[in-house]
């Protein structure tokens, strides 16, 4: 199994590289390929990484290992970062996706809901109150805040405020290389490592776009006679699986997820799966025939090379479903996180 799934993946290649028009047709139980040579994809342009790009990832790192100074003499401050726990009610009923524990916030951010109609923002509202308090806070949804239920009406949020605390963001120097770096040593020694990395990634994300569009060729030349029956199940329990898992990761039952993140039913989820599993499927149909036709078998360095790859877990998805994994309320919608996840900060 291993073998045929690397010899897929040359196959696909094999369906851009081959130079060659009007070749026979390939055909079994499932798919008639009509063309697999030469197909034509749009070319895909090499990244240059800038200066820029390199310092504002070297920025990240630097901000990721930020460390914690609790701040015990004094009320919050604009910058302060607090950690809260808070329950939102409408009309004094708690409504669905209003409550959070343990919610880490930057004061002044503009991550949570801002002033409207009247009422100060969220973050505003917390300024004053020092570590211990209790209190309540009423803001109001702007009429375009995402989710019908909660959008143009004003809710009323208790609120705990555990801990007011500062980030302590290190600099750059090479102390902090040595004891943050596997091979670098310096700080100009770590910059050349991290525009590898920039780099690396866009390579693989360049490699990602390419094969996207090779399978979109080759889709077009592809008629199917049936579906596996089989093989659609598997895609379909495949794609249902991940976004449950996802849907774990944010606290929530799949049905939720699909319907505030996805933004679509239940039945337009299923329909859409359905249509992307049979779409792989019949894909995978046509390099099966491909491959057997060009004989192809992997090498050892290129079985283990590209089955490292497919074991990463690389799933098609329907869509990129949510912009952040921080647990706050944005003013684009809500986003919560597991308490497994280490990035608890502003939205992006």
């Amino acid at each position: 199994m291993k073998k045929r799934i690397v010899s897929m993946m040359l196959a696909a290649m094999v369906a851009l590289s081959v130079v060659g028009c009007g070749s026979k047709t390939l055909s079994n139980d499932y798919v008639t390929v009509k063309q697999y040579k030469g197909l034509e994809v749009a070319q895909v342009e090499k990244v240059e990484v800038t200066d820029e790009q390199v310092e504002q990832s070297v920025q990240a790192n630097l901000n990721a290992a930020a460390e914690k100074e609790p701040i015990k003499d004094r009320a919050a401050e604009k910058g302060d970062w607090v950690n809260i726990d808070y329950t939102g009610y409408i009309d004094d009923v708690a409504f669905e996706g209003g409550t959070a524990t343990g919610s880490d916030l930057e004061l002044g951010s503009g991550s949570f809901i801002g002033a409207e109609g009247g009422y100060a923002g969220f973050e505003d509202q917390i300024i004053g109150h020092s570590t211990g308090e209790e209190f309540d806070i009423e803001v109001k949804f702007s009429d375009s805040y995402p989710g019908t239920d909660v959008a143009g009406k004003v809710a009323r949020f208790h609120i705990v405020l555990n801990e007011i605390y500062k980030q302590n963001i290190p600099e750059l120097t090479d102390e902090w290389v040595a004891s943050n770096s596997k091979t670098a040593k310096t700080a100009d020694e770590y910059r050349k490592e991290v525009r590898k990395q920039i780099e690396s990634s866009a390579e693989t994300a360049n490699e990602t776009t390419l094969k996207s569009e090779i399978q979109e060729a080759l889709l077009e030349e592809i008629d199917v006679k049936k579906y596996p029956k089989d093989a659609v199940e598997e895609q379909k329990k495949q794609m249902t699986d991940y976004y449950t898992q996802m849907a774990g990761l944010y606290g929530i039952e799949l049905s939720e997820f699909i319907t505030t993140y996805l933004q679509m039913t239940e039945d337009e989820f299923n329909s859409k799966v359905k249509e992307s599993a049979q779409q792989t499927a019949a894909f995978d149909e046509a390099i099966k025939l491909i491959a057997e036709k060009q004989k192809l078998e992997p090498s050892e360095k290129e079985y283990k090379e590209k089955y490292d790859k497919a074991a990463q877990g690389k799933i098609q998805r329907i869509c990129r479903a949510g912009g952040s994994r921080c647990g706050c309320l944005c003013r684009t919608g809500w986003r919560r996180c597991a308490e497994s996840c280490d990035f608890k900060r502003r939205c992006a």
